[in-house]
């Protein structure tokens, strides 16, 4: 069995063989890109943790009174520290106030669960405060921290936790898993998993979220203007672009599926749209741009969101994006 998850089947048996032997270490560092499931993984391992009526050693049942609290982060034995927004910075207070909770012991379940999410928002004096805890581990009480990667963080810290490295998945296995588990239908899914990049979380999100979802239609229109657009506008976008990261990686992917669906009917691929509604507007724009310069666009972006990865300038990298737009 998967938790439930999409996904990271490599993540879900290590951990639940660390719950099934008694095994459990005192820290975890769960790292990827943001959606690709870290926050869903670590709550899955804190209820096959704590989970009361188990239906194998390692699974939590996901019925019982304890998970479902822990699924809502609503236990008293869950601890969630985070900074206040995303972007923002997780305080020393913040920890402070953790240490305390934990020097208790747990209230019913056998661990208290701390889990910091985004930990490379943590102040520096935060991430030192933190460390007196991993160095002081309580038998009764597991850490669960989650970052974009391991290198920004402290390396004191890194050294003292289990790390678990999540990697996006194959557009086919989000597409695959959000019809499994969340009957999403196959067209709907295959959008989502495109957009999401195969990330999982994001996915999940955007099927809950419709009116971030509608959002994709938006962002081709935008697309198909700026081909025809001056320099001014192009870099007047950059501009609007490089104020959201997270946002404008969506925008990217958007224009990525886009882009892909072009080539597709370029080369005379019979493999179904992901942008199945715009087929006539991808259709006009195959007679007047060449197979290698949507190639070309799809390196672009690609090497775009790998510099939104890399904490690159975000507006220069846009901009960049812009003057590589063909026009029609």
């Amino acid at each position: 069995m998967n938790w439930s998850l999409i996904g990271h089947q490599w993540a879900v048996d290590l951990l639940r063989e660390h719950v099934s032997q008694n095994q459990a270490r005192h820290a975890y560092l769960i790292t990827g890109p943001q959606g690709v499931g870290r926050r869903t993984l670590a709550l899955r391992f804190a209820q096959a943790l704590n989970c009361t009526a188990p239906p194998q050693p390692g699974q939590p049942c996901f019925q019982c009174h304890t998970c479902k609290r822990l699924m809502t982060m609503t236990h008293p034995d869950l601890s969630v520290v985070q900074a206040e927004q995303v972007g923002g910075t997780l305080k020393v207070d913040q920890i402070r106030e953790l240490q305390h909770s934990l020097a208790l012991s747990p209230y019913e379940s056998r661990f208290k669960i701390a889990l910091l999410l985004r930990f490379e928002e943590a102040h520096p004096a935060a991430a030192n405060a933190l460390l007196k805890t991993l160095e002081e581990p309580s038998p009764q009480v597991i850490l669960l921290l989650t970052a974009e990667s391991s290198e920004s963080l402290l390396p004191t810290i890194v050294s003292r936790c289990e790390v678990l490295r999540l990697r996006p998945l194959s557009v086919e296995s989000v597409q695959t898993g959000l019809q499994e588990l969340y009957q999403v239908p196959a067209e709907q899914a295959r959008l989502l998993a495109h957009l999401s990049g195969g990330r999982p979380g994001l996915a999940i999100h955007l099927k809950e979220n419709p009116d971030d979802l509608a959002q994709w239609q938006k962002w081709i229109e935008d697309l198909l203007r700026l081909l025809s657009a001056s320099r001014y506008e192009r870099f007047s976008y950059a501009d609007e672009l490089a104020k959201s990261k997270e946002e404008a990686r969506l925008v990217m992917r958007t224009w990525l599926s886009f882009w892909r669906d072009l080539l597709l009917l370029q080369l005379g691929s019979r493999l179904p749209l992901t942008n199945e509604s715009w087929s006539g507007e991808l259709d006009r724009l195959a007679e007047v741009i060449t197979a290698e310069t949507t190639e070309n666009m799809i390196h672009q972006i690609e090497a775009t969101l790998q510099r939104l990865d890399q904490n690159v300038n975000a507006r220069l990298a846009f901009e960049v994006l812009m003057l590589d737009l063909p026009r029609r």
